[in-house]
């Protein structure tokens, strides 16, 4: 059966964005290490799973070719099938790309289909669901130094715990740290 990890760079305290979505605390360019540990995570991964919001910007930025990318990575991202998760579209206006709005339903399909890892960069709703959902595999959490005080969560409240089992934790020369999990199942 096929990997399904998550990806997401959090705030020390535990937010993947600020109260209405800033994203400005991530200011930390990154170094060559954390750009091979990048290669090495993303290099198995032959699918992406997007939330709808993250898909509308994600998806385009990554087509016009964003400055200071490499091909290679351009390339793996464009070139690399995405499926968005979505309540509200019906079907895909991007190319090489499908839209569901059955996450555990796709999922679990996704995950028994022949082939290569598969990875989800969020957005927030998306993230949650999985965590909630017991649906990821992974977990590579990309903690930044510095803390917000509030905003979005990366782990849902729910009325039980998520246990995590620590695979590795690797920092950065930029002052990210890597924290890798596996969720814990009875």
């Amino acid at each position: 059966m096929r990997t399904f990890k998550l990806q997401v760079q959090v705030t020390a305290d535990g937010y993947m964005a600020g109260p209405n979505g800033e994203m400005d605390w991530m200011t930390c360019p990154w170094t060559d290490d954390l750009n091979a540990h990048i290669d090495a995570l993303t290099a198995p991964v032959d699918c992406i799973v997007l939330g709808r919001r993250l898909a509308e910007g994600f998806i385009p930025t990554w087509a016009a070719g964003p400055e200071g990318e490499d091909r290679a990575s351009i390339d793996k991202m464009n070139n690399t099938p995405k499926v968005v998760i979505s309540r509200t579209l019906t079907a895909s206006p991007w190319e090489n790309t499908v839209v569901s709005g059955d996450l555990a339903g796709t999922v679990r399909e996704l995950k028994s289909r022949p082939g290569g890892d598969i990875i989800a960069y969020g957005g927030g709703t998306l993230v949650r669901d999985l965590i909630a959902q017991g649906l990821l595999d992974e977990l590579h959490l990309f903690v930044n130094p510095t803390a917000i005080g509030a905003g979005m969560p990366v782990f849902p409240h729910t009325d039980a715990y998520q246990h995590l089992r620590l695979v590795t934790a690797r920092p950065f020369d930029c002052g990210i740290t890597a924290l890798h999990y596996e969720p814990k199942r009875p």
